[in-house]
């Protein structure tokens, strides 16, 4: 989902602030996405520069935030003819390719299920174990559904993609399976519901316990960064009054 009116990002937006038992950092960067969202997979490039830029002032972490889940779940085929045309945006703003294997494959068979569940799974169980690694997956996990075609219940193919980032593909299997894995995938669903997210992507960063979103839909890099420096020159006026 992008943003219609690209002005948002003129002004930061305080979402809240923290539970108490949530781990306080003095800056974190949160990043909330959904593995079925085209306009997060145009983002990708962008939150990785991003994150690479910052990555020594700021933990970095991946939240699914569960855009087909429900009765929102079925054949990609009911929404082919809006996809055919929202694609093609995406690629115009954001310079990111759909591959082949999903515009002839996915796309002209039509049956494949579209359900956030399984690759939100995924990525639960792999950033238990690799939290560092989380926001390369995230990307891997969206390059092999809107570029390669493979299914969002293709698990076995996240394995694979687990293991290229140093996860054991019969240990993340075994890990997938389990309710436990699920639950965690739900975990992310509700802790981005309770930040009153409802579009995807959304850049968040935590501050002091607060939380300020920085970018809501797609951004481009510059703007990100203009963004993250009026957050940070808030911090300090605020440190001085």
């Amino acid at each position: 989902m992008r943003t219609t009116i690209l002005s948002v990002f003129a002004s930061l937006l305080c979402l809240g602030t923290l539970a108490q038992n949530e781990k306080q950092n003095s800056m974190k960067l949160i990043y909330v996405y959904d593995p079925l969202c085209g306009w997060c997979y145009g983002f990708s490039p962008v939150i990785e520069e991003f994150a690479k830029n910052h990555s020594d002032e700021m933990e970095i972490e991946v939240i699914s935030g569960g855009m087909i889940t429900g009765d929102r779940i079925g054949p990609i085929g009911e929404v082919a003819g809006y996809i055919s045309q929202a694609y093609k945006d995406v690629e115009r703003s954001t310079g990111v390719e759909f591959g082949e294997g999903f515009l002839e494959g996915t796309m002209k068979e039509g049956t494949t299920i579209f359900t956030s569940i399984p690759p939100s799974k995924a990525l639960a169980v792999f950033k238990a174990k690799y939290p560092e690694k989380a926001l390369d997956y995230a990307a891997g996990l969206q390059k092999a559904i809107y570029y390669d075609g493979v299914a969002p219940s293709n698990i076995q193919h996240f394995a694979k993609l687990a293991e290229a980032h140093g996860y054991n593909s019969k240990n993340f299997l075994a890990e997938v399976n389990l309710p436990n894995a699920t639950a965690m995938a739900q975990f992310d669903f509700e802790r981005s519901s309770k930040m009153g997210i409802s579009g995807f992507p959304t850049v968040v960063v935590e501050v002091n316990n607060k939380l300020y979103a920085i970018a809501r839909g797609y951004s481009n890099l510059d703007q990100l960064e203009k963004q993250f420096e009026q957050l940070k020159q808030m911090v300090e006026n605020s440190k001085a009054q």
